[in-house]
């Protein structure tokens, strides 16, 4: 019998998921998501892309905007925007499951070029749709490939390729298509984004990133803000509060010592800021996190 996408993706996630849920493939920006409770709120600046909901049900938030997403639903994320998400079904019978699947700008673009011109929504960086089947058949070609690694050299771009298509051609292709149109500028704020994210604990030199978009620094803050909701400090921001965060949950680094890692000079400073993005201290939060591990255990 020929597996289904949900089949090969818990066969695959059941066995490479590590304690985080986070099964990595061996295709770039291709991931699946194994969960096997319910979540407690989850921060993440999310670069764009799409996942695929298989099994359980998850609740993202951009601002006051919600999304509630189940079985056979997908979620393209269209650019850098904050979200607050959590799985709400998952058991360990039942885990909840996605695959997800980082979009690729170069590949959009190639794609709107041959594609020709369509009509594209730049107001909506988060959208929730019903997944169409030639998406999930070209996701489930895509995992088959895992497999067969002497196949997978020779046809997963074809295949990634492939599916991209089917986002710009379907329900989603509307959000997506900016990334593709040249000079747009979603592409010219996705340049200053990239120069956060790899020196987010470098101070903020905004004449650097809007020299990267191409823009005045009038026209650059506009831009970023209607494209990622936040001001360029507060994008680094919370990226720096999250990989604090992270370094603390995942490395069990002091407060102090993820503080100054990701460029916080002063503690209390840091810890005003962290209370204030995640409702609470980050000593308590870390207790919190122990207590529920202690308790799912």
């Amino acid at each position: 019998m020929t597996e289904t996408l949900l089949q090969i993706a818990s066969r695959y996630a059941a066995a490479h998921a590590d304690g985080k849920g986070l099964a990595s493939t061996p295709f770039a920006g291709i991931s699946i998501i194994r969960e096997t409770a319910p979540s407690a709120l989850q921060f993440a600046i999310s670069k764009p892309l799409v996942a695929l909901v298989l099994q359980g049900a998850k609740r993202v938030a951009v601002g006051a905007t919600s999304f509630d997403l189940g079985a056979g639903d997908s979620l393209v994320i269209s650019s850098d925007v904050p979200t607050v998400s959590q799985i709400t079904r998952a058991t360990a019978a039942v885990p909840y499951l996605s695959l997800v699947v980082e979009l690729d700008p170069i590949v959009i673009e190639g794609l709107v070029v041959e594609m020709g011109a369509a009509p594209y929504v730049p107001s909506q960086p988060l959208r929730v749709e019903p997944a169409e089947r030639d998406v999930s058949d070209a996701a489930l070609r895509l995992l088959r490939l895992i497999d067969r690694p002497s196949s997978a050299s020779i046809l997963q771009s074809q295949v990634l390729r492939e599916l991209h298509y089917w986002l710009l051609a379907g329900r989603h292709g509307g959000a997506i298509r900016a990334l593709g149109m040249a000079d747009s500028h979603a592409q010219r704020i996705g340049r200053a984004v990239a120069i956060i994210r790899a020196d987010y604990a470098k101070p903020l030199r905004v004449d650097r990133l809007a020299k990267a978009a191409g823009m005045s620094h009038s026209a650059f803050h506009l831009h970023f803000r209607s494209i990622t909701s936040l001001t360029p400090l507060q994008f680094q921001k919370q990226l720096r509060l999250i990989e604090a965060r992270r370094t603390m949950l995942a490395d069990g680094a002091s407060i102090a010592t993820a503080s100054h890692r990701v460029g916080y000079e002063s503690v209390t400073q840091f810890t005003r800021e962290y209370c204030r993005l995640f409702g609470m201290p980050p000593g308590r939060d870390m207790r919190e996190a122990k207590r529920r591990v202690e308790s799912a255990a």
